[in-house]
């Protein structure tokens, strides 16, 4: 079977090397370098665990101070586009708590999934991506965080999760280099096997070894629509000509919603805007394992001899330049934890449109209002690392033969 994936972030390169391992004839897609946009620079915590959505009940006693305070790690840009305004729509009506427990509880079961094969390719194929498998802690800063905290870790583990709240000595037990902000932590939930790798090393990992086992890549090429026989797609049209294939992935990320536009599809996917800093340690200053600051809604992944430091989210378009000011603040997050875990010389700024859904679920599989040969795949939000290789899994199930 020839198989067209569009997208060659983590995303789209997961599906292609699922289904590749199954026998089928794959091409890649992408006006891009493997992982260059929202997978080259994300959180890189893999967070099978923390996969509760965005969109909770408890948003609505947030709003106002996420709105409203400069220093919030949410920022809503309104524009003159109708589409983001459904989409935030759509995004409070799903803030509430069935929506969310339903979500949550699904989005456990996929990552589970996407742990097994994730970690069956590492094992195989030996990707040099600083992957460690040493726990993560979700630190709190106030009794009512902690204790709502450990509401859903019971909830989620009525579904199979193994955490456990721990007090602030137990967080320096487990991560020394927190030493310098114990009176601030109130106490944190602690998942001893959560796991942390590179996602951009992952991609182009991913891409040399798929390119050697003949998946055809056709990078910096645009994907500009399709052209259809009926209720098929016949060939995707780039700006190199055009690409038939019997079966097409759209794995385009955060521009997924207007290449579906073109079918008279339309894909509730808008763009999250994040930001990540990378910088080199001092090893005996710098966590282990991963943490993630509650309050300041900030993650921090070690990878090898870099420390990755990710957060915030912005309802800001597509505008993918990067703020100073944010990056500034993951400064103050990271010397307020670890205030001896670099230099700061060098802080290699980023930023990346997540494509997120009001839900939190990602949009995979095939619609009845699509074409018939059509599979989606895209939608994964801040969770893309997490879930591609669940989703890869369910589209090669969808299309190995019967």
């Amino acid at each position: 079977m020839q198989v067209c994936v569009l997208g060659a972030g983590i995303v789209g390169l997961a599906a292609a090397y699922e289904l590749q391992l199954r026998g089928m004839q794959v091409t890649v897609i992408d006006r891009a370098q493997p992982g260059a946009g929202a997978s080259s620079g994300n959180g890189a915590q893999l967070s099978y665990s923390y996969v509760q959505p965005l969109a909770d009940a408890g948003i609505w006693r947030q709003l106002p101070r996420l709105l409203l305070s400069p220093h919030s790690a949410f920022r809503l840009r309104p524009q003159w586009d109708w589409q983001q305004w459904r989409w935030g729509l759509e995004f409070l009506r799903a803030c509430n708590r069935h929506t969310s427990e339903r979500s949550s509880q699904y989005l456990l079961a996929l990552a589970a999934l996407s742990r097994q094969r994730l970690e069956a390719m590492l094992q195989a194929e030996r990707l040099d991506c600083d992957f460690s498998r040493t726990g993560k802690l979700v630190l709190y800063d106030t009794p009512a965080g902690l204790a709502a905290a450990r509401r859903q870790m019971q909830l989620q583990q009525t579904w199979g999760c193994k955490q456990q709240a721990v007090s602030a000595e137990r967080c320096l037990e487990i991560e020394p280099a927190l030493q310098h902000c114990q009176r601030h932590i109130e106490g944190a939930i602690y998942t001893p096997d959560e796991c942390a790798a590179d996602c951009l090393r992952v991609c182009q990992g991913l891409q040399a070894l798929l390119a050697e086992r003949g998946v055809r890549f056709l990078l910096g090429t645009t994907v500009q629509g399709f052209e259809r026989q009926g209720a098929r797609i016949s060939a995707v049209k780039t700006d190199a000509g055009a690409v038939p294939a019997q079966q097409f992935v759209l794995s385009l990320g955060s521009a997924s919603h207007a290449l579906a536009c073109t079918l008279g599809l339309r894909l509730p996917v808008y763009p999250l805007k994040g930001y990540s800093i990378t910088l080199d340690t001092a090893a005996a200053a710098t966590p282990r394992v991963n943490v993630t600051d509650a309050a300041r809604k900030v993650v921090f992944a070690r990878l090898g001899r870099r420390l990755r430091v990710a957060g915030m989210a912005e309802l800001v378009g597509h505008d993918a330049r990067i703020s100073p000011a944010r990056i500034q603040s993951l400064c103050r997050a990271t010397r307020a934890l670890f205030p001896g875990c670099s230099d700061f010389a060098e802080l290699r700024p980023w930023s990346g449109l997540r494509p997120a859904t009001p839900t939190g679920l990602p949009v995979v599989g095939r619609r009845s209002d699509a074409p018939e040969n059509l599979l989606l795949n895209t939608g994964h939000g801040a969770l893309g690392f997490t879930l591609a290789f669940g989703t890869a899994a369910q589209l090669a199930e969808l299309l190995a033969p019967a």
